[in-house]
């Protein structure tokens, strides 16, 4: 049967892919480039049979900063290229926000394909560089910015529908979830596929957590009554949570 899209590649195949556009990258790039590394599952070798291709391609100063990315299909591949300037990298990788465990993970273990000056180790430094501080905030940013929003369109369609949304609006809760659970123990995630799994495992997690995301997991998504139910325990397990950590989600009335 003739099959559209991505089509079976081994392993040796896409990282010799891989080579392919390092060269092609030299030769765009030529001096600039300061180091040209895999990331994702391929990085990790944990690439399935139609996996993707992920690549770093980092230019070193040079007047203007870069950070864009290529992404293209080739037919039975696809591959994504993010051209970075390295202050822009290493800045990014400084950072945390609120789906960092997802997000972060590349900075951490590229697969180096060009590093003559040991760009990597000095990207996995900056990754490894925020404080619990930095954790604290994007953990109270995702409990108002996320949970709370969440809840409140929990109770309006619990009140005026459409009851079609819920189904959706638990994988939120599930997923924003995780990020929780993932940030508050400064784990990170190994792919996007494992993120409820995952965070399962590990330790301290919200009273109600294990229930949503059990829930999102199993498909089971259709009686509404019992969505509803399962993402207001969760919210109250994570009022507690944040309480006893000291995390924040009420400020004053009006903070500024």
């Amino acid at each position: 049967m003739h099959m559209n899209g991505p089509v079976k590649i081994s392993q040796a195949e896409r990282l010799q892919t891989c080579r392919e556009i390092a060269s092609r990258l030299h030769e765009v790039y030529g001096r600039h480039v300061l180091a040209i590394g895999v990331y994702g599952s391929v990085s990790r070798g944990m690439d399935g049979p139609f996996s993707d291709i992920e690549m770093f391609c980092v230019l070193g100063e040079s007047g203007e900063s870069a950070d864009f990315s290529y992404e293209w299909s080739a037919g039975p591949w696809k591959a994504e290229v993010n051209v970075c300037s390295a202050n822009v990298l290493l800045g990014t990788a400084s950072t945390v926000d609120g789906e960092w465990p997802l997000t972060h993970g590349p900075f951490f273990s590229p697969l180096s394909l060009y590093d003559p000056k040991g760009f990597f180790p000095k990207l996995k430094e900056a990754a490894e560089s925020p404080a619990k501080e930095d954790f604290t905030q994007a953990i109270n940013e995702v409990l108002v910015g996320e949970m709370y929003e969440f809840i409140g369109k929990l109770r309006n369609i619990s009140q005026n529908g459409p009851r079609t949304y819920l189904p959706y609006l638990a994988m939120q809760f599930a997923q924003y979830g995780a990020m929780l659970v993932g940030l508050h123990n400064q784990k990170l995630f190994s792919t996007g596929s494992m993120v409820m799994q995952e965070a399962l495992e590990m330790p301290d997690r919200p009273a109600g957590f294990d229930d949503v995301a059990k829930l999102v997991m199993s498909g089971e998504l259709t009686e509404s009554a019992k969505i509803v139910t399962v993402c207001e325990t969760f919210w109250s397990g994570i009022e507690k949570w944040a309480a006893e950590h000291k995390y924040v989600i009420h400020s004053k009335r009006i903070p500024f």
